[in-house]
C-alpha cells in the first residue's frame, strides 16, 4: 500500500520535466587476500522546486558481502511534496519505506502530514526544520508481528557552503511512536570535482530503540562516494 502511494505521488502535481534536477551517488569497496568482502552502496534522486511546489523522491540503496556470505541487505524510497506559502513556510506530505534483511524490522513504512520552513535561507546556508502527525506499518524480524501505530515525524536539515568547492551538510529525521523511535542522522562534506561532480564523505548513525534480544539498536554506514548532479542551466 505505502509503495503505491509513492508511485502516486510521483505522477501527483509534478512539475515539468525540465524543472527537475537529478542526482546519483555510488560508492564501493573490494578487498581479497585472507578475507573477500565487497560492498557497494548507491542513491538516486529527483528535486524540484517552482514558485508554490516542492518535490523531492529518492531510492537509496546498500549491499555487502564477506567471504561469499551477505553481510548487508538494505533499500528505501521516499517521496516529499509540499506546497509553500510564502519564501519561507510549506504544508506538505512525506513517505518512506525501507526493507533491511539485517535489522529489527523487516520493513518499516511511514506516512506523514507535514508543516515546516527554513529558519535560514540565503546564499550558502540554509535550516530547515519540519514536522507533523502520520502513521507506520513494521514487520518485527523474529516474529513476523505486524505492528501498526500512529506517529509523530521531525526532520531537520542543515546546510552550509564553507568554500566555493566544499559543502557541509547535516540532516536529521525522527519518526516517533507508541512501539518504536527511529532516528537517522546523516553528517558529511561534499568537495565539487567539476561542474556535474563531486566527492561525498558522510556518516550515517540509525538507531531503533525497541530491537529483540541480541539486536544492537544503532547501525552505521560510513562511505566515501561519487555524486553525479548536473548544475541546472
Amino acid at each position: 500500500m505505502f509503495r503505491r502511494i509513492l508511485c502516486l505521488a510521483v505522477m501527483a502535481a509534478s512539475p515539468a520535466f525540465a524543472q527537475w534536477q537529478p542526482s546519483a551517488e555510488l560508492g564501493a569497496v573490494s578487498t581479497s587476500g585472507n578475507s573477500d568482502t565487497t560492498s557497494i552502496n548507491g542513491r538516486l534522486g529527483l528535486k524540484a522546486e517552482d514558485a508554490l511546489w516542492t518535490h523531492e523522491y529518492h531510492l537509496a540503496a546498500l549491499r555487502a558481502e564477506q567471504s561469499d556470505e551477505l553481510t548487508a541487505s538494505r533499500y528505501e524510497t521516499a517521496a516529499k511534496l509540499a506546497r509553500k506559502f510564502g519564501e519561507r513556510t510549506y504544508l506538505g506530505a512525506a513517505a518512506r519505506y525501507e526493507d533491511d534483511d539485517f535489522a529489527a524490522y523487516d520493513y518499516q513504512a511511514t506516512m506523514a502530514v507535514n508543516y515546516g520552513g527554513w529558519l535560514v535561507r540565503e546564499e550558502g546556508r540554509s535550516f530547515q526544520l519540519e514536522g507533523g502527525p502520520g502513521a507506520r506499518r513494521a514487520r518485527l524480524a523474529e516474529t513476523g508481528d505486524v505492528e501498526e501505530s500512529a506517529l509523530l515525524r521531525g526532520f531537520a536539515d542543515y546546510q552550509h557552503r564553507l568554500t566555493d568547492s566544499t559543502q557541509f551538510f547535516n540532516t536529521l529525521l525522527v519518526e516517533a511512536t507508541g512501539d518504536n523511535t527511529f532516528v537517522q542522522n546523516d553528517i558529511g562534506l561534499a568537495v565539487s570535482i567539476n561542474r556535474s561532480l563531486a566527492l561525498k564523505a558522510a556518516y550515517q548513525a540509525r538507531r531503533n530503540s525497541d530491537v529483540p534480544d541480541g539486536t544492537r539498536r544503532t547501525d552505521t554506514l560510513t562511505s566515501v562516494n561519487i555524486v553525479w548532479s548536473p548544475k541546472a542551466k
